[in-house]
């Protein structure tokens, strides 16, 4: 058996990120801090909570940055694909002289 750790499937779409506390260094970071503190009765706030609370109060604008986000992201892998391609079909075509 070899000493390699192996993530669960559960570890590998946990975002670390989410579990972080807001500190509260701007007026909106404030006001969204205050709030949701407020609605979720706790002190210490979340960036997942904040996420979680927008998503209900705000879908609209939740929405439209998971389709930015979602079209980046494809257009990347797009971008990349293309770059992986041009890469083998030069490689192929000197192999080939």
């Amino acid at each position: 058996m070899s000493d390699t750790k192996t993530k669960s499937e559960e570890q590998t779409h946990t975002n670390p990120t989410l579990a972080m506390p807001v500190l509260a260094d701007s007026e909106l970071k404030t006001y969204l801090v205050e709030y949701v503190g407020t609605k979720f009765d706790k002190e210490e706030v979340t960036v997942n909570m904040i996420a979680e609370t927008l998503a209900h109060e705000f879908p609209e604008f939740m929405m439209a940055m998971a389709e930015e986000n979602f079209l980046r992201g494809y257009q990347l892998g797009l971008d990349d694909s293309e770059k992986l391609y041009t890469t083998k079909t030069e490689e192929s075509s000197r192999l080939s002289e």
